[in-house]
C-alpha cells in the first residue's frame, strides 16, 4: 500500500515544503507559516472527500486503457488538473469578468485576493450550470442503458434502464430541468445558467463523440494488423470529467482561503491522492470484487451534479455535498459485501441477476 502511494507522498512533501516557504516569505512569522500549512492540509482533505466517487468512476474508464495511458493520466492529467483547473481556470474567469489580460489577472490574485475571490464567486451561476449539466449527464448516461443487467437499487434502476431504449431521453430530461431552474432565477442569471447548462451538454456530447471516433479508428487499425495503444479517447474523457469535478472544489476552496497559491497547493495534493487511489482500484480489481460500488459512485455523481445545478438558486453547504457522496459510496459497498456473502460461488457476480 505504501509503495503504491509513494509518488503521492513525495508530491505532498514537496507541496508542503513550498507552502511552508510561501507562508514564511509572506508573513515572516511561525504562526503565518503554520496557518498556511494547515489550510493546505484541510484543502487537500476537502478535495479527496469530494472526489472519492470520481476515483471510482475514473477506475471504470481506466480499465479499458493500457498501462502507458494509465501512467499518462497520473502525470499529464495531473498537470492539466493543477495548471488548468486550479490556476488557469480561476484566472481566466477573472480576466474575462474584469477585462484584464492574463498578467494583470495574476497580479490581482496576488495583490488583492479579496477582489479576486469576489470575481470568481460572481461566476458561480455559469459554473454551476455547465459543471452541473455535464456531471448529471455522466450519471444519467450510466443508468439510462437498456442493456444494463446489474442493478443496485432495483426498484428505480430497472425502470430507468427500461427508458434507456428511448433515444436521448436523458438529454431531454436534463434540458427540462435546466429550463425549470433557470425560470426561478433573475432574468440575466437565468439566461446565463441556461446557456451554460446547454454548453455543458454539448461538451459531454463532444467528448463522447471524440472518444467514439478514436475508438473506431483504433478498431480499423487493429483490423489492418497495426499495433494500437488504446486510451487517447478515454484520456480526454477522464480529464474533462476531472475538470467538471473540480468546479465545486475550486469554488468551495474560497471558504478556506482566497490565496491562489495556497488553493492550488492544497487541491493539488488531494488530486494526486485521488489519482493514486484510482489506479489502486484498477490494479486490485476492486470494481469486479464489489458488485455495486460503481452504481454508488454514479448515484453520487448525479447527486453532485444536481447539487451544483440547485446551488445556482440556493446555498448548499459543502458538508452536505461530501456527505451525500460518502453515504452512497458506503451504501453500495455494504450491499456489495452482503451480495458476495450470499453468492460466494461468484467473483464478479455478472452471471447472477441482482435482487
Amino acid at each position: 500500500m505504501f509503495a503504491h502511494f509513494r509518488g503521492s507522498i513525495i508530491f505532498t512533501a514537496v507541496c508542503l515544503a513550498l507552502a511552508a516557504w510561501y507562508g514564511w516569505s509572506e508573513t515572516h512569522a511561525l504562526s503565518g507559516l503554520l496557518r498556511v500549512l494547515w489550510t493546505v492540509l484541510v484543502l487537500s482533505v476537502l478535495e479527496v472527500s469530494l472526489s472519492f466517487d470520481n476515483a471510482v468512476v475514473n477506475a471504470t474508464v481506466l480499465q479499458t486503457m493500457d498501462e502507458v495511458w494509465r501512467k499518462r493520466f497520473l502525470t499529464w492529467g495531473m498537470i492539466f488538473a493543477v495548471y488548468g483547473m486550479y490556476i488557469a481556470f480561476p484566472l481566466a474567469i477573472v480576466a474575462v469578468a474584469a477585462g484584464l489580460n492574463p498578467v494583470e489577472a495574476v497580479r490581482l490574485s496576488l495583490s488583492d485576493p479579496e477582489r479576486y475571490e469576489a470575481i470568481v464567486s460572481s461566476a458561480h451561476v455559469g459554473i454551476a450550470g455547465f459543471g452541473g449539466a455535464f456531471l448529471t449527464l455522466v450519471g444519467l448516461k450510466f443508468f439510462f442503458d437498456s442493456d444494463k443487467e446489474v442493478h443496485w437499487i432495483g426498484l428505480i434502476e430497472k425502470r430507468i434502464a427500461g427508458l434507456g431504449a428511448l433515444p436521448a431521453i436523458e438529454v431531454g430530461l436534463l434540458l427540462l430541468a435546466l429550463w425549470g431552474l433557470s425560470a426561478t432565477l433573475p432574468l440575466t442569471e437565468g439566461h446565463t445558467f441556461l446557456i451554460a447548462g446547454i454548453l455543458g451538454i454539448i461538451a459531454f456530447i463532444a467528448v463522447e463523440a471524440v472518444g467514439k471516433a478514436l475508438e473506431l479508428r483504433e478498431e480499423q487499425q487493429r483490423a489492418l494488423g497495426a499495433a494500437v495503444r488504446s486510451g487517447l479517447g478515454a484520456f480526454i474523457y477522464l480529464n474533462v470529467l476531472d475538470a467538471s469535478f473540480s468546479f465545486d472544489a475550486v469554488i468551495g476552496a474560497f471558504a478556506l482561503s482566497n490565496n491562489m497559491i495556497v488553493i492550488a497547493l492544497g487541491l493539488s495534493i488531494g488530486a494526486m491522492f485521488v489519482r493514486s487511489l484510482t489506479l489502486l482500484l484498477v490494479r486490485r480489481g476492486t470494481l469486479a470484487q464489489y458488485r455495486y460500488l460503481e452504481h454508488g459512485a454514479f448515484w453520487a455523481i448525479i447527486a453532485l451534479g444536481v447539487i451544483m445545478l440547485v446551488s445556482a438558486r440556493y446555498t448548499v453547504p459543502e458538508s452536505i455535498t461530501g456527505l451525500i457522496g460518502a453515504v452512497m459510496i458506503a451504501g453500495s459497498l455494504l450491499w456489495s459485501v452482503r451480495w458476495r456473502r450470499r453468492h460466494p460461488e461468484s467473483v464478479s457476480g455478472d452471471e447472477v441477476p441482482a435482487a
